[in-house]
């Protein structure tokens, strides 16, 4: 923990901020001893989400960033497309309701009228109309050195977050290189990606160079959104479902998971990876050389 408190943040556009008030609550409990302690746990609150005067869900969150969750989960959903002008997002933190309005009625609104949709953690998808925006998507073949991959899990470990604070807590991070750049938390993973997604939208970030990082498990969800989202590599320190690497390699996806101190595991992309360090059963790593070395 230690290390974390120490850990300078400065490199992130946007990091983590456990200490922000209404993210947790202070309560009391009992340790494995049987004393009396005092612990930090998470607070959850629905927000529900508005495509101009159509609601389409409500989704249970900690609570920041909600204009970002609203505008990457209508992108990621296939609601907002390029054509879809955003004109303001309108947020009532009273009434719990995030709006986001759009210059002219989307095609979406009367699909949802027929469905509104309530969910909690997995965001109630509906999985058939993001498929159907996945066909003939390919993504940029961006090369992928091993080295950023050991560097990124090293400082995304260390870096202050609710996750260290109070657990609970599912995390995010977009990444360029050997760099994150920004880190989003939620109770559920997919909230931490739309929350990404919708601030690459509000700052018009170039996806194409861009490294997804998540604790959450590889499933075909994840990898359809990454895929939505115009970014090449999805990691993360958790497994794979057979869905999701399938998805992965159709849309030409870098699939690396399991990302553990030296291990991990490709299952999509293998012909992108650049390694260029040497892990010894000593466990000391040493780099081959710099990206210049490489076709």
């Amino acid at each position: 923990m230690q290390l974390s408190r120490d850990f300078d943040t400065s490199s992130y556009l946007l990091a983590p901020d456990p200490g922000a008030a209404r993210l947790t609550r202070k309560t009391t409990g009992h340790d494995h001893m049987g004393r009396e302690i005092e612990t930090s746990v998470v607070e959850e609150r629905p927000l529900t989400i508005f495509l101009n005067s159509q609601e389409i869900v409500t989704a249970m969150t900690i609570g920041d960033h909600p204009e970002y969750l609203a505008l990457g989960f209508l992108s990621n959903q296939g609601m907002l497309e390029g054509s879809d002008d955003v004109t303001r997002i309108d947020m009532d933190a009273e009434l719990e309701t995030v709006i986001v309005r759009t210059a002219s009625r989307t095609t979406y609104e009367e699909k949802m009228a027929r469905r509104t949709r309530t969910s909690g953690c997995a965001v109630g998808t509906v999985f058939g109309d993001m498929m159907e925006g996945l066909g003939g998507l390919t993504l940029p073949e961006a090369p992928l050195r091993t080295s950023w991959l050991y560097s990124l899990a090293e400082k995304i470990n260390r870096t202050p977050s609710l996750y260290l604070h109070a657990g609970a807590i599912h995390g995010t991070v977009l990444c360029r290189e050997d760099r994150p750049l920004v880190y989003m938390e939620d109770v559920g993973r997919h909230n931490a990606v739309d929350k990404v997604a919708g601030w690459m939208l509000s700052e018009g970030a170039t996806p194409a160079d861009k490294i997804l990082y998540t604790t959450g498990r590889l499933t075909s969800e994840m990898v359809i959104k990454t895929a939505h989202m115009g970014i090449p590599v999805l990691a993360s320190r958790s497994g794979f479902t057979a869905w999701g690497v399938e998805i992965a390699r159709m849309v030409g996806l870098t699939l690396i998971g399991r990302l553990r101190g030296q291990r991990f595991v490709c299952l999509s992309g293998e012909e992108r990876l650049i390694r260029d360090v040497d892990v010894s059963e000593s466990g000391k790593i040493q780099k081959r050389g710099s990206l210049g070395d490489y076709p």
